[in-house]
Order: structure tokens, then C-alpha cells, then sequence
């Protein structure tokens, strides 16, 4: 039953209820709007909630109101089977009613029917809705202030929208409202800006005047209206027209813009100083459009890098940014946003790889000239234009200011230091560039590097030298020479692969670094953290000779009195452990001191990340070093400890699982030493149910299969798991690769007992991922269903019927040729069914004979025209060249047998299968020899357990068990032949007589006959 307006005010009640702190006021409520969304005039019920004048009060509740509003959107907007949808009556109501409400006061519900506005556009324009822009270009123009900066507000949000469509069509249209709407509101922007400037203007003479501050909201409008105007501009350019970098083609706009961006930005600045002493509602926003600005320049050039390389762009762009780098004015240096983005415009100019000779390959346009010239004409005019304008001098005077200015630590830092001090390390280490002024010049300073390492190194070698003279190891005070020397340290430990050919590691650690660990005063943490930073980054450049004082430097900062020189430590002890030339045996005595450590650092810090990066050492450590067993008991009680306290942080315990892993893995064996701590927490990870699953059940089960990996035997608890796996699998086959392995595991390590318990989940499994997968999938599969076949050859077959019969229609079908992956699909899926032939014969021709089987290969397109085993054959003969030489072997063996079948038919394929077979024999020895000769395999089957992991060892002897292993394919094929000559008479010598000779002398020598 549709809704009307006489349930405005049971709407109204159920929204005011849904926002109630009282769970038996609110569930009822949220309950009985979920039941009214489907219902015909909802939505429009929602629209008069959000626009009724007399509600204008109850924010609340008419946000409430938006937001079931747009997610109806979401949910019924499109046609659906399920449900009959919004009417197009209502849907045409409700745009028009949407296209008149501008008028908006509250800017919170303004952002809600724009938000509103723009995921109807997606939908509906432009076939359903193809007025939409004429409308709002008329609301564009609009004398009020206010329902002009709402139908701006509406553009931006439908724009930002739209941008995102990828297809062509969508694309197509984007380009369409571009050249509709730009000239419009470039010409608005220019006219506000204008606007705005005697308005600050008239601010910075008068502020104390009554009449003016009447101005202030609608003034703000503007500014607001500008700033809307300004994010549609960059929509228009960025989205609506394709990047230059990919069809070399001049866009105009980025050219008429960005010259004028930068005029506003400069006519702006200089109000910054007068708006911090009287208008903080003004300050704000030109904080906001000056780093807008730059954001939208930066933009341009990312999206249309040639254009903007205009010589009236790019040259004055830059050099205004350098100049406010390198010179700000006293006010500037406080705005760190802005210089930010001054630093990132500078960093993607000098990375822009179009302003870089040009790699493409040659691409020919309609008029003959290559793509490749254009790109490095214009290439070539930049380097020029940037050569010209980063003179060497200026280059230097920037690398000097970078490490001199903004690498320094202020005040505040060192406040925010002493407050807390594993905050101040994470927002060092961990905060995105982009963010904060200091690991924004650290990024730039990087990049200006590696673009002038020849002229920079020595210059930063000059500053660190400079740096350690005027701030000799025993000075204690924090002096702005202690401050530089951090600076200067901060500035070699960054481009370490550059600065090495420069400076000797050697002598800097001997002479220098190391002589700064003795000095162990509060202060001196400054140059610890850094000096652990620069032990972690020169670790490649690190020599043998080195290594030792090293680590023992990296052991005494992580036992360091300040959290943030030990988190520090922590890092760059993991970055040498994971080093390929990390050297454990002048580290082994090392290890007691760093496991205490480590685990005394994990007690102390409080931060989430803290805990993280410790886990991650601890794992690091497990997994990369031969001690571990000596410390098995400490390490439970840890990991016990640990995971107790990791409730509910799921990074931390993903971080858990992946020591664990590494820790059963570092004990082999002796892995059961933390089956305690181990196996309850592996059961909360593979439970499907659990309401962390979706966070750990990858690494759940990577930590499931180490344990079958190394467990010396099947414990029950263990075994008990396994069906967990059915659950999970029969979800999703995301994991299938790593349960396969695990199937393997249970196979292998649990042998009859696992599958006495476990038949009907193996078979589930099986019939689940066979026919359901893609080919990888299967031919991950297959394996795992052969190796049961080998060790259970009575009992599988019959359990896995179903799957088999797959694998037949799999061999029926054609149109492998041309596709390698399916044609090994084919060829390993015939291997299966070659071995049930050789291991379980009566089976084999059992199950081809099924109904259901020819049911299956009838709904799969298949004509079968002969006997199913004679098309097997087939199959045999054509895949003996694209298999392994024990599959050979088994095709060998199953082809021999087939002759003693009482089908006429075998004798028209006899001179086929007996060339296989004598190929196969006399091929066999050598191939078995090649493939088992790694295997250290005795005749007797044993192996050394400690030269091989638990897991190879067993596999190894599963394969050198294999019953085909120990068959005679030349004793076979000569009894078979004597069968067949008994059943088929003078047919089979006639068969015999019609072989080439040569074959007939090469299968008599085979079978030692001649």
C-alpha cells in the first residue's frame, strides 16, 4: 500500500524514534522504516520531511530523513526482479521537487540534497533526466546569493559524480557539460574574485564598522560560492577533456587558468597577516582557497602535464613556488598547508616523467608524425624551461634551505615529544608526506636528489661535516647545533644509495655514530632516534667488518630510556634481519638481550602501531634466526599474553598469526612445544562464524597449513579442524590454493585415520571445487585427488565418484588445442583416470558404465559414439607427450590393459597403443632416474630427518611408494599381449601383421623378445 501525505507525521514519529538512545524506542522504529522502504511514496514522504518550513527546526531528524532517502536511492532508484521499485510518477516528482528546493538555509542538509541530487544523476542522466543542466544553468544565475551558492553546490556534487563513469558514452557526455558549463563559470569565478578582494580589502581599513559586518554572511556566500565555482572548474578540465600526456593535445583551458590561479593566490597572501587580528571566519577561508588553489595546479599538471607547460604556466608557476620555499614572507612560514603544496607542485614537476626524454615506442598519427617526436619536441622544450630556471646555484640554495629550515625540529616538536613520545615517533615514521611540512621537504629533498645527486652529494657530505664540527658528541644541551647535526644526519640517512659513493659508512660509524651512544644524557635521544634511522636506512652499504658493532648498536638503542629511539631501533633491527647478507652468527650471543628487549618494549608502549611494529620484530626475528628453540617457553608465554590483550584489534593479531606461523615453522618437530598457545587461537581463525573472521582467515589458514607442514604426528584437536575447511571453501574459493595444500597435509600426515573420519567432507570438497573453478584452480586440484587415489586406490574411487565423472566429461570434451592450461587440465585429469584403471580396473569400467555419467555428458554437449574406456584411449594417446614421466608411465600401463578388453575396437588402435607403450618403456628408466635422483631416497625407502623438513620427507616417501613406481609396464604389456592374441585370434595376428616393421623390431626390443 502506497504512502501519501496523511503519514507525514507517523514518518516524522518514526524518524525522531530512530535517533532515540533507548534500544526499545529505536529498534522499533529502524524496523518499521526498513518495512516502509519499499512501499510506493517513501521516498516522497522523506522528500516533504527534508523540505517542510514548519520542520526546518528538527535538523536532526530531517537529516535522518536524507540519509534513508539516499540509500533508497541506492536500493530501489534502478529497477529490480525483487521488488517493483519507485514509480516513474514518483521518480518525476521527486526530481522536479529537488531542482526547487535552493533555497536551503542549513548547509548540512544543502550537502545532503546536492549528495542526493548527483546519485539520481548517475542513474537517470542523461536518457531519464536530459533537462537536468538546463535547469541548473538557469538556477546558476540566480540574483540570490544564497540559491546560487546551493545550485552551485548541486553542480559540483553531480559533476563530481559523473566523473567517475567510466564507459565511453559517459565519458562522452562529461565532455559535453564541460563545454557547456565552463566559459559560464570561469567567467563567474573571475567576477567573484574580484568581489572577494574589495570585500577583504574593505575588511583590512575598517574593522570595527556595524555596517559591514551586515555584509560578512553574505560575503562568506561568495566566498563559499567561489570556492565551489573553483572545484568545478578543475572537474571540467581534469574530467572533460582526455590527458594530453596520452593524445599530445593542446587543452586551452589549462592554459587560460592556471596563470590566473596563481594571480588570485598572490592577491590573496597578502591579506593573511591583517585576517589573523579580527576575522577568524575569513583567516579560515583564505587558508582554505590558497591551498585549494595550489591542490588545483597541481592537478592540471598531473592530468594535462604538456599543456601546462605553456611557457606563460609552468616557468612563473615554479618559480613562485621556489621563491616562497626558499624566501617566504614572515606570515608564509606559519601557513604550513600552503607551502605544502608549493613543495608537492615542485616535487611533480621535477618526477614528471613526460617532462623526461621519452620512451614510448614509435605510434604514427593521421599526418605521418610520430607520437614519440611530439612527446619529445615538447620534452625537450621543458627540460630547457626547467634547466634555465633550477640553475645549479638556485638547486643548492634549495637543498641548503630544505635541510637547514624544514628538516629542523621546532619547538613544538620537542614538546610534543616530551608529552608523548610513541605518538611523535609514528607521526614521524608512519604520516603520509602530503600531510605535515617536515616529511614533505624530506620527500622533496629526496627527489631533488636523485635528479642532482653529482652536484648535491658533496654539498649534504659538506653539511653533515659542517653539522658534527659545531656539535662536538659530548654536548648536551639542545643547541641549534645539536638541532642541525639531527637535520644533517636526517639528510644522509635518506639518500643513502646516492650519498654511499660519497661517503664511507665505515669511517662515519666509527668516527661519529658510535661515539654518540656513549653520551647517554636525556637530551642526546635526539641524535639516538636518528642514528638508529641511519643504522636501519645504510644497511646495504653495510660491510662484513661492520655488521658486529652494528647490531650491538641497534641492541643498546632498543634498550635506549626513550620509547621513540627504541621504536626507532625496533624498525632498523628488522630491516638488517631481513637483509640477505644478514649475518647470524655475529648476532646469535645478541639474541637473549633482544628477546628481552623486545618483549619488555611490547609491556611498556600503549599505542596500537607501537604493539604492531614490536610483533613485527618478534616475528621478524623467529623467522630468520636458527635460536629459537632455547627461548620456545618465553616465546609462549608472550604470544599467550599477547594474543589475551589482542582482543578486538585484529591488525595486531593478523600480526600475531603471521609469528606464530614463523615460530612453528623455526621449531619443526618439536612444533607441539606451543600447541597450548597454537591451536586455540588457529580455531578461533578458521571458524567461518567468528566475528573476525573476515580480518584473519587468510592468515589463519596459512597458519594451519605450517602446522600440518611441521607436526611429527596427527593430534586429535588437529584432525577435529577439518571440517571447518568445507565450510570455508563452500563460501568462496579464495583460499583455495592454501587449502589444497592442507588437504594434502591431512592426507599425508593423517592418513586412514583422517579419512575414516573425514570421507564424506573429502568428497564434499571435491565435488564442490571440481567443475566450479577455472583451470588453475583445478590444476591445483588434481593433484590432491591423485595422490588419495595412490595411497586409498579401494576406497576413494567409490567416494569421489562424482568428482570422477567430471573429469571424464573434462576428457570428452575438445577445443583444448589452442589453450595450454586446459590442455594440461585434460592431460592430468586422464592421468587420474588412467591410475584408477591400473589400481581399481573393475572400478573404471564400473563407473563408465553409470547412467548418470552418460546423463552428465549429455547436458555437457557431448556425443558418445563408442564405448567410454575406447574414448579414454584417445585421450591417452594424444596427451602421452604433455604429461610427467610417472603419468606416462601410468598412461603405459593403463594402454596395456585395455588389450585385454573384449572390444574388437582395440585392435584398431593396437599399433597406437603398443608405439606408446614401447616409447614409454624404453624411455621410463632414464625418466624416473632424472626425477627421483634429488630425493635421497634409499632402497629401502628411509630419509634423514634432519637434512629434510618434515613435510618434503613425508611427501618423498609417498612418491617413492607409489604402486605404479613398482609395477613393470614391459612385464605388463607383454602378458597383456598374450591376452589379447587368445581373445581376438587371427584378428590380432592380423593387427599385428599390418604394424610397420620398424615399430614391430623396436617393441620386440623393448619387451626383450628379439
Amino acid at each position: 500500500m502506497a504512502l501519501s501525505a496523511s503519514d507525514l507525521p507517523a514518518m516524522f514519529s518514526l524518524l525522531t524514534n530512530s535517533l532515540s538512545g533507548d534500544d526499545s524506542v529505536r529498534k522499533p522504529a529502524e524496523a518499521a522504516l526498513s518495512q516502509s522502504e519499499a512501499r510506493p511514496g517513501f521516498c516522497s514522504c522523506l522528500m516533504e520531511v527534508i523540505t517542510a518550513k514548519d520542520l526546518a527546526p528538527h535538523v536532526d531528524v530531517r537529516l535522518m530523513a536524507s540519509v534513508y532517502f539516499k540509500n533508497s536511492i541506492n536500493r530501489y532508484w534502478r529497477h529490480r526482479r525483487d521488488s517493483s521499485g519507485i514509480s516513474h510518477e514518483e521518480k518525476l516528482y521527486l526530481r522536479q521537487k529537488l531542482l526547487s528546493h535552493f533555497g536551503e538555509e542549513n548547509n548540512q542538509i544543502a550537502q545532503m540534497l546536492a549528495v542526493l541530487v548527483s546519485k539520481i544523476a548517475r542513474i537517470d542522466y542523461p536518457k531519464e533526466w536530459p533537462e537536468l543542466f538546463s535547469d541548473l544553468a538557469q538556477k546558476l544565475q540566480s540574483a540570490d546569493i544564497l540559491s546560487s551558492h546551493r545550485s552551485f553546490l548541486t553542480l559540483f556534487r553531480t559533476l563530481k559524480e559523473l566523473s567517475t563513469k567510466r564507459l565511453i558514452s559517459d565519458q562522452k557526455n562529461f565532455a559535453e557539460i564541460s563545454a557547456r558549463f565552463f566559459d559560464y563559470s570561469w567567467h563567474l569565478w573571475q567576477t567573484d574574485v574580484q568581489t572577494l578582494l574589495h570585500g577583504f580589502s574593505t575588511f583590512s581599513q575598517s574593522y570595527n564598522s556595524s555596517t559591514l559586518e551586515q555584509h560578512h554572511d553574505d560575503l562568506y556566500l561568495t566566498c563559499e560560492r567561489w570556492l565551489l565555482c573553483l572545484k568545478i572548474i578543475r572537474q571540467l578540465i581534469i574530467s572533460g577533456f582526455p590527458s594530453d600526456a596520452k593524445c599530445v593535445q593542446e587543452v586551452r583551458p589549462v592554459m587560460e587558468v592556471s596563470p590566473m590561479l596563481l594571480n588570485a593566490i598572490q592577491s590573496f597572501l597578502p591579506y593573511y597577516s591583517s585576517f589573523q587580528k579580527g576575522h577568524p571566519k575569513f583567516l579560515n577561508f583564505l587558508k582554505r582557497a590558497c591551498t585549494k588553489l595550489m591542490k588545483v595546479l597541481i592537478a592540471l599538471q598531473g592530468r594535462h602535464p604538456y599543456s601546462f607547460s605553456d611557457k606563460c604556466v609552468l616557468p612563473v608557476v615554479l618559480d613562485f613556488c621556489l621563491r616562497k620555499i626558499t624566501h617566504p614572507d614572515p606570515d608564509v612560514l606559519s601557513f604550513e598547508q600552503f607551502l605544502i603544496q608549493c613543495m608537492v607542485m615542485i616535487k611533480s614537476v621535477l618526477e614528471c616523467k613526460e617532462y623526461k626524454p621519452s620512451l614510448t615506442g614509435r605510434v604514427m598519427d593521421e599526418n605521418g608524425v610520430t607520437l614519440e617526436q611530439m612527446k619529445k619536441n615538447i620534452s625537450g622544450a621543458v627540460s630547457g624551461i626547467l634547466t634555465s630556471l633550477m640553475t645549479s646555484e638556485r638547486i643548492l640554495v634549495l637543498c641548503n634551505i630544505l635541510i637547514r629550515r624544514y628538516f629542523v625540529l621546532t619547538p613544538s616538536d620537542l614538546e610534543e615529544w616530551y608529552q608523548n613520545p610513541e605518538s611523535f615517533h609514528h607521526e614521524q615514521d608512519m604520516v603520509q608526506w602530503t600531510e605535515k611540512l617536515r616529511p614533505c621537504a624530506e620527500a622533496l629533498y629526496i627527489v631533488l636528489f636523485e635528479n642532482h645527486s653529482q652536484l648535491l652529494g658533496p654539498v649534504v657530505v659538506s653539511i653533515l661535516q659542517e653539522a658534527m664540527n659545531g656539535c662536538p658528541t659530548s654536548v648536551t644541551e639542545i643547541t641549534p647545533g645539536l638541532l642541525l647535526k639531527d637535520a644533517a644526519y636526517g639528510a644522509a640517512a635518506y639518500v643513502y644509495y646516492e650519498l654511499s659513493n660519497y661517503l664511507s659508512f665505515k669511517d662515519w660509524f666509527n668516527g661519529a655514530l658510535s661515539l654518540e651512544l656513549s653520551n647517554d644524557h636525556p637530551n642526546m635521544r635526539i641524535i639516538h632516534r636518528k642514528v638508529a634511522l641511519i643504522l636501519g636506512q645504510w644497511v646495504s652499504e653495510i660491510k662484513e667488518d661492520t655488521k658486529r658493532p652494528v647490531y650491538c648498536a641497534l641492541i643498546r638503542l632498543l634498550q635506549d630510556k626513550d620509547l621513540s629511539v627504541r621504536l626507532a631501533a625496533c624498525r632498523s633491527l628488522c630491516s638488517h634481519i631481513e637483509d640477505a647478507s644478514f649475518s647470524e652468527g655475529e648476532f646469535v650471543d645478541l639474541l637473549p638481550i633482544c628477546w628481552d628487549s623486545s618483549f619488555r618494549l611490547i609491556e611498556e608502549v600503549q599505542e596500537f602501531d607501537s604493539k604492531v611494529q614490536v610483533l613485527n620484530l618478534i616475528s621478524v626475528l623467529i623467522g630468520h634466526v636458527s635460536e629459537v628453540i632455547p627461548f620456545a617457553d618465553k616465546l609462549v608465554l608472550f604470544l599467550q599474553k599477547v594474543w589475551e590483550e589482542s582482543s578486538g584489534e585484529c591488525l595486531l593479531q593478523i600480526q600475531l598469526l603471521i609469528a606464530l606461523k614463523n615460530f612453528v615453522v623455526a621449531l619443526g618437530y618439536q612444533s607441539p612445544l606451543c600447541y597450548n598457545i597454537l591451536l586455540p587461537v588457529l580455531q578461533k581463525g578458521i571458524d567461518i562464524n567468528s566475528p573476525d573472521e573476515l580480518n584473519l582467515l587468510e592468515d589463519s589458514m596459512m597458519l594451519w597449513e605450517a602446522t600440518l607442514s611441521q607436526a611429527p604426528s596427527m593430534v586429535p584437536q588437529l584432525l577435529a579442524y577439518f571440517p571447518c575447511l568445507v565450510a570455508i571453501l563452500e563460501r568462496s574459493f579464495d583460499h583455495l590454493q592454501v587449502a589444497v595444500t592442507i588437504i594434502e597435509d591431512y592426507i599425508i600426515l593423517g592418513g586412514s585415520e583422517f579419512l575414516s573420519m573425514h570421507a564424506s567432507s573429502v568428497a564434499n570438497i571435491l565435488d564442490l571445487v571440481v567443475g566450479n573453478v577455472n583451470d588453475r584452480g583445478l590444476l591445483s586440484t588434481l593433484p590432491v585427488i591423485d595422490i588419495l587415489i595412490q595411497c586409498f586406490p579401494t576406497e576413494v574411487p567409490q567416494l569421489i565418484s562424482s568428482s570422477l565423472q567430471k573429469l571424464i566429461v573434462i576428457c570428452m570434451t575438445g577445443a583444448d588445442d589452442r589453450d595450454p592450461s586446459k590442455a594440461t587440465v585434460k592431460a592430468s585429469s586422464a592421468a587420474i583416470l588412467a591410475r584408477i584403471l591400473v589400481m581399481n580396473t573393475n572400478y573404471l569400467a564400473h563407473l563408465t558404465s553409470e547412467p548418470s555419467l552418460l546423463l552428465l555428458l549429455q547436458k555437457s554437449g557431448v556425443s558418445i559414439v563408442e564405448n567410454i574406456l575406447l574414448c579414454l584411449v584417445d585421450v591417452w594417446l594424444d596427451k602421452v607427450d604433455n604429461v610427467s614421466s610417472v603419468q606416462r608411465k601410468t598412461y603405459g600401463l593403463a594402454l596395456s590393459i585395455m588389450l585385454t578388453l573384449r572390444l574388437p575396437q582395440v585392435l584398431d588402435k593396437l599399433d597406437q597403443i603398443l608405439s606408446v607403450c614401447t616409447t614409454v618403456i624404453l624411455g621410463v628408466n632414464d625418466d624416473l632416474v632424472e626425477e627421483s635422483s634429488g630425493d635421497s631416497i634409499s632402497s629401502s625407502g628411509s630419509l634423514s630427518k634432519d637434512s629434510i623438513p618434515s613435510k618434503e620427507m613425508r611427501r618423498r616417501r609417498v612418491k617413492f611408494s607409489d604402486p605404479i613406481n613398482q609395477m613393470s609396464l614391459e612385464d605388463s604389456v607383454r602378458e597383456n599381449l598374450q591376452t589379447c592374441a587368445a581373445l581376438h585370434g587371427e584378428s590380432f595376428s592380423k593387427a599385428v601383421g599390418n604394424m610397420h616393421p620398424s615399430a614391430l623390431t623396436q617393441l620386440k626390443q623393448a619387451l626383450k623378445m628379439a
